[in-house]
C-alpha cells in the first residue's frame, strides 16, 4: 500500500472534518471488513432501552449532520 504524505496539522478544521467524512464513506462501502468492538453491542442496547423509555430521541442523519455543521466552526 502506498503511503499518503499529508500534513494534517496544516488543514483547517473544516478540511479535517471533510477528510474524515470522505474516509468513513469509503470505508463503509465495504462493511464486511469493518468489525465492531464488543463494547459497541452494550452501548447500542443501552441506547435502544433509553429510546424505548423516551429518555432520548433520534434525528435523521442528514438533519444531524446539518446541526453539527451549524454548531461547529469549520474554517
Amino acid at each position: 500500500m502506498e503511503k499518503v504524505d499529508l500534513s494534517v496539522s496544516e488543514l483547517t478544521l473544516g478540511q479535517k472534518l471533510n477528510l474524515m467524512e470522505a474516509i468513513w464513506d469509503d470505508l463503509s462501502k465495504n462493511d464486511e471488513i469493518l468489525e465492531s468492538p464488543d463494547w459497541h453491542e452494550t452501548v447500542l442496547k443501552d441506547r435502544e432501552e433509553a429510546l424505548s423509555a423516551g429518555k432520548i430521541t433520534v434525528s435523521d442523519w442528514k438533519e444531524a449532520k446539518e446541526r453539527i455543521r451549524r454548531n461547529v466552526s469549520c474554517e
